[in-house]
């Protein structure tokens, strides 16, 4: 189990093991979600928008063109100008 403390700003330092196991690196974003049970889900977006552009890409719902501008929107935010 790993515990971090909320800080005044609510900010708070992901502890070691699970920025390894997310492997996230400075700079990186965190997207958290609650499930219908109230279980609130932590993921490492970059990662998570390459395992659903590989499933998409198994399942032929996306084009490579949507994928990669997914992917490209989470790792550098819009690309509407």
């Amino acid at each position: 189990m790993n515990l971090a403390r909320v800080s005044n700003n609510g900010q708070i330092t992901v502890p070691v093991e699970i920025r390894r196991t997310l492997k996230l690196k400075p700079g990186d974003k965190i997207l958290f979600f609650q499930k219908d049970n109230g279980e609130i889900v932590v993921k490492n977006p970059s990662i998570t928008a390459i395992e659903e552009a590989q499933a998409a890409v198994a399942g032929d719902t996306y084009s490579e063109d949507e994928i990669l501008a997914d992917v490209m929107e989470l790792r550098y935010g819009s690309t509407n100008t």
